[in-house]
């Protein structure tokens, strides 16, 4: 059995999510109703912070729980602070429930004492307070979701459906996770390693004029892309193009190519075993080398050690 911790003022998507994974996950191993249940402090109707409610059941209604999924939201701060949620949680954990956070959940399993000597991650706009905070989480900003022992904890909102798949994966094997991330229209399922950071979402106006020029060459890393290439593309001249797209972006085209191939590359580091040589080729930077040397510059580390540190996560 599977449950969904929800408060007032709960995010919605950090519930809906991993409950839509585990629904479509149970659908594709053969049953007909998968196990999930709702839970609050008090039975009945949970306002979420969209005004959508969802109905729930109080924590004494519902004793077979193998999982225990945290959501977050606006309201986390009330959640973590409450007594009964907070003695429900220990309870769980002490049985050897799995427990696990979506986005600001992370509040709840932190004040339960759940988090102390862990390491977790929450919503990257919450790093400073939490680290503050909670001084003896081993805090990991960066990551989409972690797991230490039977404690997930995992980033903004979306992310909860990574940790959810996941769990599917330990649950039922990959092949039922890629089947449910298909039905789910997923492009790819994130490693936890992955980083919480879009190359795009970095620039000034990601959507702006260049926007669609930048997800063409997201698509065709394996070009050359140089700026000449780009304006060619654009419709201008060169330096015309470079004076431009350097003041709308705050990036130079080079270096907003960079992230992109540093970041495609992070992906096909850390979620498949392909030859850092292949990586290399497929995402522009041609040489391992110069591809080594740009991720000790973007992460202070070399795609080994990001692999590794992606398979023990």
């Amino acid at each position: 059995m599977i449950g969904i911790l929800i408060f007032p003022d709960f995010q919605l998507l950090d519930a809906a999510g991993p409950i839509s994974v585990f629904e479509i996950a149970a659908r594709c191993t053969g049953k007909t109703t998968p196990g999930i249940r709702v839970l609050a402090a008090n039975a009945g109707a949970v306002r979420s912070s969209s005004g959508v409610e969802m109905v729930a059941r109080d924590f004494k209604s519902v004793n077979a729980i193998t999982t225990l999924v945290i959501a977050g939201g606006v309201g986390v701060t009330d959640a973590a602070r409450c007594e009964v949620t907070r003695a429900f949680v220990q309870r769980l954990a002490r049985r050897g429930v799995r427990v696990a956070s979506v986005c600001s959940g992370a509040y709840v399993l932190a004040e339960a004492g759940l988090l102390d000597g862990r390491r977790a991650t929450t919503h990257w706009g919450r790093t400073r307070e939490f680290v503050a905070r909670y001084p003896k989480v081993k805090f990991e900003p960066d990551r989409i979701f972690t797991r230490d022992g039977n404690v997930w904890t995992s980033a903004g909102i979306s992310a909860g459906i990574d940790l959810a798949l996941a769990m599917v994966t330990e649950d039922h094997g990959e092949e039922i996770a890629q089947q449910t991330a298909r039905q789910l229209v997923l492009y790819h399922r994130r490693s936890g390693g992955q980083s919480q950071f879009s190359s795009l979402l970095e620039l000034k106006t990601p959507n702006g004029r260049f926007g669609a020029l930048l997800s063409w060459a997201r698509e065709n890393l394996d070009a050359r892309l140089t700026v000449e290439d780009l304006a060619e593309r654009a419709g201008m001249s060169a330096r015309h193009f470079a004076r431009a797209f350097a003041a709308e972006t705050g990036a130079t085209p080079s270096k907003a190519i960079e992230r992109l191939r540093i970041e495609v590359a992070r992906e096909r580091v850390e979620a498949s075993r392909e030859a850092i040589e292949l990586v290399a080729e497929a995402t522009g930077f041609r040489d391992p080398e110069r591809m080594r040397r740009a991720f000790i510059r973007a992460f202070g580390q070399p795609p080994q050690a990001l692999r590794r540190a992606a398979r023990a996560g």
